[in-house]
């Protein structure tokens, strides 16, 4: 099988050297890490957890298997695994959300094997108002400088129970805004509050709330949420990798100083939330970066990080699957992550900033001109 794999990537003109990836992300101003993805001998002389044998694709490209999308929404379910299709069962807020993310989306290419749109470098309208130049064009890596023109939004299911006192009000976490949104109705009302209030293209990243509704949020009180791929139902190489992945992960935070929840807190307990906030449109949406470079992990003086197992996130073939957002509006996307590259991962991506190439599957808000680093503030 790899072999043949290697044949197509080659029929393909694909590109398998890392180090003509990472110029490519240099040239794209995407800060890059020359650190080796794995730190340990191979075999491994650490004691880090081993998968067992199963079939990962170490041969195509992977850059560029992220398919382009705007927002990100990760529902709480309080499970690690789900119905094949989470958006195709009845009576959940996946699929209300997906009823109206799909009244506004463009109908599907018919040839299903057509090359999708890579993505566009642009302007990344990060928290602190960084972004790229345009100058290069990197698969797989997104911006949300217009989110009326991408639209996309992706549903997750994540591992998280609600936070909520009643249980058929769900809490959602909504990425690159760093929110987290809590009293949801489990129903085609909640599911309209949580569209028109933080996920609708006409929401603007980091906006302010407005209008009436139900609906609280507030920036989520980490600094940095990982979600882990679980979802056995569509292949059981996410259910065995994440576990094993939750685990390192936590270790090596944990031996940066850094305190690491599965469950998030209730917001509530850190303040009023955004909902509350007074002044004029300008002052409250100064509170808002306020509130997010308070979390950002150069800034906080407490470290946490939040770990989470989600449903199925496309590239089940690169198990295990890894998606770090940051309160900067950051996502980073990686695949064939095991164990042995977490050291990595947490010093190089998470603490450092900066992509490990070898790993990158793609991402939104990539492009940082001008800094050595995506946690630059």
């Amino acid at each position: 099988m790899s072999a043949f794999r290697k044949l197509k990537a080659l029929a393909l003109g694909q590109n398998t050297d890392i180090d003509q990836t990472a110029a490519q992300l240099q040239s794209a101003a995407i800060p890059v890490s020359d650190a080796p993805c794995r730190g340990c001998a191979d075999p491994c002389d650490e004691g880090h957890d081993e998968y067992p044998k199963f079939d990962v694709d170490m041969e195509t490209e992977m850059l560029g298997s992220v398919k382009p999308y705007a927002r990100q929404i990760v529902i709480s379910t309080g499970k690690s695994d789900w119905v094949r299709e989470v958006t195709d069962a009845k009576g959940t807020l996946a699929a209300y959300v997906d009823e109206l993310s799909s009244s506004g989306r463009p109908p599907k290419d018919k040839d299903s094997k057509k090359p999708k749109d890579k993505g566009a470098a642009g302007t990344a309208p990060t928290a602190n108002g960084g972004g790229g130049s345009g100058a290069a064009h990197v698969p797989g890596v997104f911006d949300s400088a217009n989110l009326a023109k991408n639209k996309k939004v992706t549903i997750l299911n994540g591992s998280h129970r609600t936070v909520c006192h009643d249980d058929e009000k769900e809490t959602v976490l909504v990425f690159p805004d760093y929110k987290i949104v809590t009293e949801v109705d489990r129903s085609h009302e909640g599911a309209e509050q949580l569209w028109n209030h933080a996920v609708s293209p006409s929401v603007e990243l980091h906006a302010v709330p407005e209008g009436a509704t139900t609906v609280r949020s507030w920036v989520i009180p980490y600094s940095c949420v990982i979600l882990l791929c679980s979802h056995k139902r569509r292949d059981n190489r996410c259910a065995i990798a994440a576990p094993k992945l939750q685990h390192a992960l936590t270790l090596a935070l944990e031996r940066e100083g850094w305190e690491v929840h599965t469950q998030p807190d209730d917001p509530s307990i850190h303040g009023p939330s955004l909902e509350e906030l007074s002044g004029s449109e300008d002052e409250k949406h100064a509170a808002v970066l306020q509130k997010l470079k308070e979390v950002h992990p150069t800034v906080a003086q407490e470290k946490r990080a939040l770990i989470l197992f989600c449903s199925h996130i496309g590239g089940h073939k690169y198990a295990g699957n890894v998606i770090i957002n940051t309160p900067r509006g950051v996502s980073v996307w990686y695949g064939r992550v095991t164990p042995h590259e977490v050291d990595a991962i947490v010093k190089e991506t998470i603490i450092g900033g900066k992509i490990l190439p070898a790993l990158l599957r793609g991402g939104l808000n990539l492009y940082y001109p001008g800094h050595k680093s995506l946690n630059d503030w």
